[in-house]
């Protein structure tokens, strides 16, 4: 597997993993309140989306370089 591979399976895996933090956070927050666990989600779900569209960005930007 090569680099770039690796960094966009990486960029994919934790995506999914922020928003499943972004989720557990608004299971916490409904459950137990705090500001903190509403941050959590927000940062979380933020990161869901925008992690994804630096994934577009680096692979326009390695366009030229091989997967393999």
């Amino acid at each position: 597997m090569s680099l770039k591979a690796f960094h966009i399976f990486f960029i994919t895996v934790s995506a999914l993993f922020l928003a499943g933090f972004g989720a557990w956070s608004v299971n916490a927050y409904a459950h137990a309140g705090g500001g903190v666990n509403l941050l959590f989600a927000a940062l979380g779900f933020a990161g869901a989306v925008g992690l994804p569209i630096y994934g577009v960005w680096f692979l326009k930007k390695t366009k030229g370089v091989g997967l393999v």
